[in-house]
């Protein structure tokens, strides 16, 4: 079986998608018809931004979501997937591509989510940091034992987890993973606490968005960050989907279950090479594949 997986924040680069552009004319339309539904040209900040002009949440997100699926339509009847899943914000790209949501309704709950995020950064000083080489347990206690907000949020692969909080709090589990033996902890240049309950806020505001958009029955499961298992219900799909803001994204969980249902054959769309790296720290036996 074959299962197309798709990247979250943190893959966008400055020139992303300008080779599609200048290739498919299927991709200007819909380029040019995602300025228009954001009311700014995203694809000048895509094409021609700095790294910095990039990195705003409110761009990146849309950025990233265009790249992925702007590529998977140009695929036209290549395009059959048997499964997909996205990691975190590549999970909207992940419900176009399996029929849920059109386009149109996606970019818009995209940018929604993409902006209210950015609040709930502004509202507290907030940040997140990747633990390299100790057990998932491990750094689940010490977050746990940690005073103030901070949570285990990406399970990213065997090793690699990336916890989730306030600054203070981030800075204490650091400096306790480091003594425990972490082979290298690592603050990363983000906006704030995804996947933490420092994301409350957002995650209120997009629920009720998400409550009033329509969602399609899936033509194939999608594998969903906050439960890592095959869901097929539109209703099932949204609740999860709005949990997930505040949920940690089981991304090495996801993936196992995958190939326990019978993928074989992993395809990443979109920019970065991000999955396809986690695939082979998480099996080697399957094999990774990249478009764009």
């Amino acid at each position: 079986m074959h299962a197309y997986i798709f990247p979250g924040q943190g893959a966008q680069f400055t020139g992303m998608g300008l080779d599609l552009f200048e290739e498919s004319p299927l991709a200007q339309e819909y380029f040019n018809k995602a300025n228009s539904i954001l009311g700014f040209s995203i694809t000048d900040i895509m094409f021609e931004g700095s790294p910095e002009d990039l990195k705003q949440t409110k761009v990146t997100q849309p950025a990233i979501f265009l790249h992925s699926i702007i590529l998977t339509k140009t695929l036209g009847e290549e395009f059959k997937p048997d499964m997909v899943a996205g990691h975190s914000l590549g999970e909207f790209s992940a419900l176009v591509a399996n029929g849920v949501l059109n386009f149109e309704e996606a970019l818009k709950l995209v940018s929604q989510r993409a902006i209210a995020m950015q609040k709930a950064c502004e509202l507290q000083a907030s940040t997140m940091a990747a633990v390299l080489g100790l057990e998932n347990q491990v750094v689940e206690e010490i977050c746990e034992q940690t005073e103030g907000i901070v949570v285990a949020a990406n399970y990213n692969c065997p090793g690699q987890l990336v916890i989730s909080g306030d600054i203070d709090a981030i800075n204490k589990a650091c400096k306790t993973l480091t003594e425990k033996g972490a082979r290298r902890v690592l603050v990363l240049p983000v906006g704030g606490a995804f996947h933490s309950p420092l994301m409350e806020p957002a995650r209120e505001e997009l629920a009720s968005v998400i409550e009033n958009t329509i969602f399609n029955e899936p033509n194939c499961p999608i594998y969903q960050n906050v439960v890592a298992s095959a869901v097929n219900n539109a209703s099932d799909i949204k609740k999860n989907l709005i949990a997930q803001l505040t949920a940690p994204v089981k991304w090495t969980q996801t993936i196992e279950q995958m190939i326990i249902d019978g993928a074989i054959e992993f395809t990443e769309i979109g920019p970065g090479k991000v999955l396809q790296g986690l695939m082979r720290k998480i099996n080697r036996n399957v094999t990774a594949n990249k478009i764009g």
